[in-house]
């Protein structure tokens, strides 16, 4: 009787522990009021050298993807379909701020990140930092990214790891949406069109 009332007792306190593990995690997904824990504050550097934060884009609605410019596919193909996105809601794009933050900033300067911006769309903003700004940014949104290099290679020769989703920020900055790898643009763009 005693075991059996132990194993009623264990299995009980394994539901609930399950029960607040779920109810954790569908927090930090969902947040309190359906807000995912995706996102937040940061500081990182334009272009022109200027420094800029998430509250420079309020009033848009942001677009916002992590990659970096010596990446071989991934992030040429995610950026081409968020232009071609764009380009299909015509004069409605400019509620929008795409906006391209290197997970490289070793390599991606200020200009290189707007010359390649600037090679897919004329609305794209490319942004990098210090090694401590971008992992800061990383972080807020939940961004995984990591130096690959084969051992014996050119120390220049390495290529990133990285996450690939577009978040979609509403203008107050929070979390909406996002847009996995390989997403269509006419999808991305009739979805777009939903939040104005």
């Amino acid at each position: 009787m005693k075991f059996r009332l132990s194993v009623i007792i264990s299995v009980l306190a394994l539901i609930a522990v399950a029960a607040l593990a779920g109810r954790h995690y569908w927090t930090m997904v969902q947040g309190d009021r359906q807000e995912a824990a995706i996102g937040g504050p940061f500081t990182l550097i334009n272009s022109e050298g200027e420094t800029v934060t998430d509250a420079d884009f309020r009033g848009k609605i942001m677009l916002v993807y992590f990659g970096y410019t010596y990446c071989p596919d991934v992030c040429p193909t995610s950026l081409t379909a968020v232009a071609e996105a764009l380009d299909m809601l015509g004069e409605d794009a400019k509620e929008f701020a795409p906006i391209f933050i290197t997970v490289d900033p070793e390599r991606d300067t200020p200009e290189a990140m707007g010359d390649y911006a600037a090679a897919f769309h004329p609305q794209l903003v490319g942004l990098t930092g210090t090694v401590e700004q971008v992992a800061a940014a990383a972080k807020a949104y939940r961004v995984y990214f990591a130096k690959v290099q084969e051992e014996g290679d050119d120390p220049e020769d390495y290529l990133m790891d990285h996450s690939a989703y577009i978040y979609v920020m509403d203008r107050d900055g929070k979390y909406v949406a996002h847009f996995p790898h390989g997403t269509d643009p006419g999808e991305m763009a009739k979805k777009l069109l939903e939040l104005l």
